[in-house]
Formats: structure tokens, sequence, C-alpha cells
């Protein structure tokens, strides 16, 4: 049971992630919206200025539309994900990893910030993959993104796979599309031998892996979630912050 007093709330997360031994991070677009790359569902989110882009996340619409695909890849071409550097939050998980409480980072998230902030890439698991690798739908064939955004730039508006002539998008996965079971498996591993889940930036609104909040829950791990607005799972935690994440990350970390 939470409760409605944000100083309350804050200093209670901040006891429990100093009491942790084992935490692990469940992090989402919240986390990366100070470094310039808006999230989906928020007031300002892509989704929700623009319902049209959503199609583009969909791996039905992709492959059936040759106009989606071509959207497509003029937003690769400009997305902020290729400018952007980690903020304060990011920062503050590399800070809990160098104490050696954070064992794990399982991301939502594409945009390969933690990486670049200084976490171990060894720990943390891309579960929605990375827009930094093209991938052929047809032969799995996996390259470098900007050799594809380069053919774009020459003229190619929808190129396809250098092998096979297959349809290419991005590494990442879409709505419709599978999750790699092994990432998956090694991300409820981590969480079932936790202490303390952290979920940051993340509306909790995906499964499966929302549900890892209530693997965390069932195995007697804490939960706490920082993010932005209330999520389903809010009644599960042991504390709920709100608050932009730049500030109430660093808040909770060494």
């Amino acid at each position: 049971m939470t409760t409605t007093d944000p100083d309350a709330e804050l200093s209670r997360a901040r006891s429990l992630v100093a009491g942790a031994g084992r935490v692990v991070a469940l992090t989402g677009a919240g986390i990366s919206t100070d470094s310039g790359i808006p999230d989906f569902r928020g007031p300002q989110g892509l989704w929700t200025r623009d319902p049209a882009a959503e199609k583009m996340s969909n791996l039905h619409a992709y492959q059936g539309s040759r106009e989606v695909r071509e959207r497509t890849w003029q937003a690769r071409l400009v997305h902020p994900g290729w400018h952007a550097e980690p903020n304060a939050a990011h920062r503050a998980l590399v800070r809990l990893e160098e104490s050696g409480k954070l064992t794990q980072i399982v991301t939502q998230n594409i945009d390969r910030l933690h990486q670049k902030a200084g976490s171990s890439p060894e720990r943390v698991l891309e579960l929605h993959g990375t827009m930094f690798e093209s991938v052929c739908l047809s032969c799995d064939d996996h390259r470098d993104m900007r050799s594809a955004l380069e053919r774009v730039r020459a003229g190619e508006t929808d190129p396809p796979c250098l092998v096979c002539g297959g349809i290419l998008k991005s590494a990442t996965i879409s709505f419709g599309q599978k999750l790699d079971r092994e990432l998956l498996t090694a991300a409820r591993l981590a969480v079932e031998a936790s202490d303390l889940l952290l979920v940051a930036g993340s509306s909790l609104s995906v499964q499966p892996a929302a549900g890892l909040v209530s693997v965390a829950s069932r195995t007697g791990a804490d939960v706490v979630i920082c993010n932005g607005s209330e999520t389903p799972y809010d009644s599960l935690a042991a504390a709920v912050v709100r608050g932009p994440l730049g500030e109430t990350l660093p808040a909770l970390t060494p």
C-alpha cells in the first residue's frame, strides 16, 4: 500500500533502493524523453500527436503497404535517437551499477542510451531490439542500419534486402511481432533473482514486459515505480514516485 504524500513516497523509495542488494531496472520511453526522444502515449507522444504514425510500428501494416514502409524509412532518417545524448536518469542507473547493486537493465527502448551513458552492454537486455541495425523479414540478414539509410538518401524509397530481395525493417519489435524468447527468459530470470525491481519511465501497458512486475511481486521482490503517470501495476508497488525521471532517479541512487 502506498501513500499519497510525494515526499514520503520518495523517501520510502530511496530507503528501499538503499537496502536492496540485487536491483533490476525495467526502463521505458519515459527515461529518454529528457534526451529529446518523445514517448508514444504521453500528452506529447508520437502517437498522440499523429495517430497514423502507429501504423509504422505495426508489422502487418508495414509488410502489407509499400506506402507505410516508405514513410517509415523517411522517419528513420530523422529519428532523434541518432543524435540523442544520455540524461541524468541514464547516468543514475550507471551509478547504481557502479555501487554493485544493479544486476540488469531490462529496457523497452531501442535508442541504446543506457550503453552510451556507460552501462555495461552485457547488463542491458534490449527487449524491443535496436534502431541501429536493419533486419530482413525473409532471410533474417542483419546489418548496420546506417548502410540502409545511405541507400534511402541515395534515392531508394523502400530498399530491399541485398541478400534475398526481401523486406527490410529496423531490428526492433513491432506490434504483431514476437519478442526474442531467450531475451525474455533472461529478463524473467534476472527479475526472479532480484530483491527490488525499479521501474523507470514505463507506462507498463505493453506485454510481456509489463508482466515482469507481477513476476517480481510473486517472488517477493519490492517494486518501485517511477513514472510520470499512473500505471496498471501501481497497486503492486511498495513505492510510487511521480515526477521527471531526470530528477527522481538521481534522488534514489547513490
